[in-house]
């Protein structure tokens, strides 16, 4: 995490402009004004006008768009309005919705880009992603398989570093559960191939320092196995003797609280927080990226978060995709996004308490 300042101005990306992300960052500007002041999309202005008026289709305005010079001036932006700092070059053909397209991915991926760089120059606060479409974004050119990778990359270059020594995890969060996955977008093959011991551990040690700053105290983190019963005493498979205990009993000698490895299938629930009170764990680690992300998004995707962990900047986005299949009606929800921001500010306040 960054030590960026709580009173810089929060950037939110386009996303895929054939998708839903500028309708719903429009619907968001709409109807949580108050969370997202001091935010502003950096963007372009002929999609964002589009999507203002997609919404106002449904019912309500049309919020007018306020063109910004520099992220500074969206202190001076009255309420009402959507403001948008024209980051990338204009779509020299039109956007259809639902559709992919090389110049849709350019423009979803040049917005990450800018802003990246310019959270990492410590001119923003921190960045909240709406969805792009990896299909597009690798349409466009784009080496990465999504946002993560591509912000890895970017803070990469900016430090002077190989990847190796950028580490990032991905944590999916909502009100009632955290999960950090210990491998993001590859095959599920690749997936069980990287469970080791260095990379559970690192993902250990990564969850720890972002939480530990989150919460102001040691995070309790439970460590899902990777077969199921946990491999049930190596009748099931070796890996948790072998490898997530190790890896667990290493984080523990360096005074992290992770306890494991847990059988995949009740780790969650005991993690899950209650109307009553917390749950057994603050976090829970997942071997992979499905095993971690279903149970999050059961608990309502319109409420869920991804945080990209172990980035000098803060990152957050909607646990959603672009959802080609209503792009344009106006009806998407905005919640989630609305939650991605308010977690991007808890997170700088965070990291600046």
């Amino acid at each position: 995490m960054s030590n960026n300042d709580a009173s810089l101005p929060i950037a939110i990306t386009l996303g895929d402009p054939a998708g839903i992300g500028p309708e719903i960052i429009a619907k968001a500007f709409r109807d949580a004004a108050t969370d997202l002041r001091g935010c502003f999309v950096a963007g372009d202005v002929a999609t964002v006008r589009r999507a203002a008026q997609a919404i106002a289709a449904t019912g309500g305005p049309a919020l007018p768009v306020a063109l910004l010079e520099t992220p500074g001036e969206v202190r001076d932006v009255p309420a009402g309005c959507i403001p948008v700092l024209q980051v990338v070059a204009p779509t020299g053909a039109p956007i259809v919705h639902g559709q992919v397209s090389a110049e849709a991915g350019r423009i979803a991926g040049d917005c990450v880009v800018w802003a990246a760089r310019a959270a990492l120059r410590a001119e923003i606060a921190a960045i909240v992603t709406a969805p792009l479409h990896k299909e597009a974004l690798a349409a466009a050119g784009f080496p990465y398989p999504g946002h993560t990778e591509l912000l890895q990359a970017e803070a990469a270059a900016h430090l002077g570093r190989p990847l190796s020594e950028v580490p990032v995890r991905m944590m999916l969060a909502n009100d009632e559960l955290r999960t950090v996955l210990v491998s993001i977008h590859m095959s599920l093959r690749q997936a069980i191939e990287a469970v080791t011991v260095d990379g559970v551990l690192q993902t250990l040690r990564i969850a720890h320092r972002a939480l530990g700053a989150v919460l102001g105290r040691t995070p309790k983190i439970g460590v899902a196995g990777l077969n199921p019963h946990a491999g049930e005493g190596g009748l099931f498979g070796s890996e948790e003797r072998d490898i997530i205990a190790p890896a667990i009993a290493a984080a523990r000698a360096e005074g992290i609280d992770a306890d494991g490895p847990h059988a995949p299938d009740t780790v969650f629930m005991r993690a899950r927080a209650k109307v009553d009170g917390p749950g057994e764990f603050d976090v829970v680690i997942a071997m992979y990226h499905d095993q971690g992300l279903i149970p999050v998004k059961y608990l309502g995707v319109e409420k869920g978060v991804n945080v990209t962990l172990g980035l000098p900047l803060v990152r957050t986005s909607p646990d959603h995709g672009t959802a080609f299949d209503i792009a344009g009606t106006g009806r998407a929800d905005a919640s989630s996004l609305i939650e991605a921001v308010r977690m991007a500010r808890s997170l700088v306040e965070g990291v600046n308490a």
